[in-house]
Parts: C-alpha cells; structure tokens; sequence
C-alpha cells in the first residue's frame, strides 16, 4: 500500500470512535448548504441503482427524518428506475418528491442524478461501478451513503482510499452500508473485547454460509453487457463474488475486532461445485463456495467461510478467541468474564440511516469510507487467494491487482467475460489463475 493510503486511514482511526459512526473530533460542517428557500431544513437525496437495498436504504433514510425528500432515481435500466421512484412515491408521497423528468436511466445516469440539487445521493448500484460513481459524487460535492462492497478489485480500492481524502477535504459526509457497526450488541461486545474481556485475541471465525442467492433470466433482446449487468450478482466484475458482497459484513467485525487493521496475507481454497447445474448453466461465472486464512501483522489469523449451497451447515455470525474465553460478536462472551447482551436491539439497515442523518443534522465530520474500503479489500485479497490457489500478500496485491472492468462501457461494447464454445462462462482455476495477469 502506498504510504499516503496508510497514513491518511491510521489518522482516521486515532480520531474516531468505537462505533460505526467514526464521527471526528477536529471541526464540523456547516449547515449553511442545508438552508434552503425561506429556511427551510430539508435534506434532499438522490437515489442511484435502484435495486432492493437501494430503494430500502432511501425508504430508511425517510424513515429517520421527516424533513429528508428523495428527489431523483437513476438505474441502469429504465424499468428499474421507474419502478423505484413508483414503489417510493407509494411508500411516503410526502417525501418522495420525484418528477418524471428526475427518473434517469442509462451506464450514465449517475452524472444526471448528481446534477440535481440533492445533497445527499445514496449509492446502491453493482459493486463494480461504485468507486467511479463515489468518486463522482464527492468531486460533485455531495454528501454519500454507499453500499458495500464499496470495491471489487485494487485499482477500485486505489480509487476509493483517494477519493475518501479528497471527502475529508471539502467535509463531505460518508457512511458505508455495513449496519453491524451500528448496532448496539456488537458495538457493546467490541468494546468489552477491547478491554480485555477475552484476553489477548489469538483468532478468529468468520461465517456467511447459505442456501443461495436470486439468478435473472435473460431477456429478449439483451446484448451481453446489458445482461450481465441484469444478473449482477454472477460476475465478478461487478459483484465481486460473493466473498465481497455478503461475507464483507463477517469480514469486516473481523477488521473491527482487530483494532480497524487489516491482513498482510491471505490464502485459501474454493470452486463452484453446484451453482451452475442444470437450467442455470451458462448463467455465471462466481464460486459457490470460499475458504480463507487471513493472517494479521500481529500473528492473529481469521478463518472466514462463505457457501452458497442447499442442504449444507448454514451460519452467518462472527467469532474471536481468546486467552480468556470466546466472544459471539453478536452479543455473548463466555469464559472467566461470562456475558450477555440484553440491551436494546435496533434494525441496522435503519439504525445506520439515523446516525447519518443526525451526524449531518448535528454537522459533525463522518467518514466511514476508510474502514468500508480496507474490509472491501480484504474480501478481494480473500477472493484472489482462492482463485488462484496461492498466498496473496496485501501490498503486492494493492499494487499490482489487475482491473476487473471493462475497458469500455457502451450497452454494445464487448464485455470482460464471454461464453465458451460448451456455452458456460469461464470459472477461474485455482493452480492457473493468476491475480495479477
């Protein structure tokens, strides 16, 4: 890692707080951008990649405050974002405040989003495009809420460790869709462990195990770039595999445990066994299943797991261990200081929402993207130690990761990946895949 990137994220951490919230000591915001005609106090946001979560987070963010409008939706596919901004209009007509001509679609709908006069925009499209579209966004001065993975590869980690500087210039807010760190039993736990309630951590477990996740059929008239961005999730140019975009959330306590640190190495092992059988072959291209040894600059190693797969041992929780006893992440510690988490127990989808808004509110200095780029990244490292077979060092990888993008973005430019002559979209082979080829 270059020595800026390093030294700007461990500044970070020693001015900020335990919890998620990360909210700075040394100076604030002003208000004076959220004055609006006759002194109004409304916040307006935008909503860009109008997904599930994307339209869930705007529904949160509404939820948290009532003087918040959501102004304008962009997607990628039109359909999407006029189902959005119907789907937002219907939910709370009093703060979906979106016109017709404020429904964007297109690979560049984002610029017209940011655009408007939102101060807020809500990024929550494929993992893929969020380091260019978070770099747009604070270049355009808006404040950010994204969605993790906020990365899918090193030169997006680059991108996103500059662009959180860049933030921390112009005071610009910004939270990371990673809602553990919002909720009060892990806050609480973490902070015992901090203490020493376990003793010195020697390591840790980590888990997403799972039946599976959605798979989109494609439509008449799809180029291929056009489906693979329909089916996001099975390519890992845009999703990461799903390593980054549903184990991060394991991976990151496990960061968190650790003092906000991140591996030196890792190494592991997966494949795809089961995903891509019968009517789904040919639809993907990610592993079904990932095992990873990360290991720590301090000895400590985490062992992670993620498996999309039925009929299988199923978890998703979080686990450290130590001289002392073994923490639950989650709220419970057992060994000589025995515990239990029995305090109150918010939803973080819509706690994270509400720190946001009364960061903004209070105009304290925010920014979670230090943490939520550096936890992006181990997922990544994890993925191109099990793609590849070998052991992966973290400053090698940074440096010299290659791109999982394409190299144009046109709806009828070629994508990164392509069907063989069986029809099946190539799977990568432990043993011949290189990271940085």
């Amino acid at each position: 890692m270059k020595r800026g990137m390093r030294n700007s994220r461990r500044e970070f951490l020693k001015q900020s707080t335990l919890g998620g919230a990360g909210v700075l000591t040394s100076g604030s915001l002003s208000l004076v951008r959220f004055a609006h005609a006759a002194g109004s106090d409304i916040i307006k946001f935008a909503l860009i990649g109008a997904g599930g979560r994307g339209t869930g987070a705007c529904i949160q963010l509404m939820n948290a405050d009532q003087n918040l409008q959501v102004i304008a939706v962009a997607d990628a596919f039109e359909n999407r974002a006029q189902g959005a901004a119907d789907r937002l209009r219907k939910q709370n007509p009093k703060q979906a405040l979106i016109p017709p001509d404020r429904v964007f679609s297109g690979l560049e709908a984002y610029k017209a989003a940011l655009a408007t006069e939102a101060d807020l925009v809500v990024l929550a499209e494929p993992p893929g495009f969020r380091p260019f579209t978070y770099k747009a966004a604070i270049e355009a001065g808006k404040h950010v809420f994204m969605e993790k993975p906020c990365c899918v590869d090193p030169p997006g980690y680059r991108m996103l460790m500059e662009t959180n500087k860049l933030a921390d210039e112009k005071g610009l807010l910004v939270a990371v869709g990673l809602q553990r760190r919002h909720e009060p039993r892990y806050i609480e736990t973490i902070q015992r462990l901090r203490d020493g309630a376990i003793g010195e951590i020697k390591f840790l477990r980590v888990y997403w195990n799972g039946g599976g996740i959605w798979n989109r059929k494609r439509e008449r008239g799809m180029t291929e770039l056009q489906y693979q961005v329909h089916n996001w999730y099975h390519f890992c140019w845009l999703s990461g595999d799903n390593i980054c975009e549903q184990h991060i959330h394991n991976i990151d306590v496990g960061n968190w445990v650790l003092g906000d640190d991140h591996p030196v190495e890792a190494n592991g092992m997966g494949g795809c066994t089961a995903r891509y059988r019968g009517e789904l072959r040919g639809t993907g291209q990610i592993f079904d299943h990932h095992f990873v040894e990360f290991v720590y600059a301090n000895g400590v190693r985490m062992f992670s797991q993620c498996r999309h797969m039925a009929n299988c041992f199923n978890s998703v929780s979080e686990f450290a261990h130590g001289t002392k006893g073994v923490a639950d992440c989650s709220g419970r510690i057992d060994g000589e200081n025995s515990w239990r988490y029995t305090g109150p127990n918010p939803n973080g989808h819509q706690q994270e929402q509400i720190d946001l808004v009364a960061a903004l509110r209070a105009g304290k200095r925010y920014n979670e993207g230090y943490y939520g780029a550096n936890s992006s990244m181990t997922a990544v490292l994890g993925r191109m130690a099990t793609y590849s077979g070998k052991v992966v060092k973290w400053d090698e990888a940074v440096e010299k990761g290659k791109s999982e993008f394409p190299k144009e973005l046109r709806w009828d430019a070629p994508a990164t990946v392509s069907k063989n002559a069986e029809g099946d979209y190539p799977i990568p082979m432990p043993g011949e895949y290189s990271p940085f080829a």
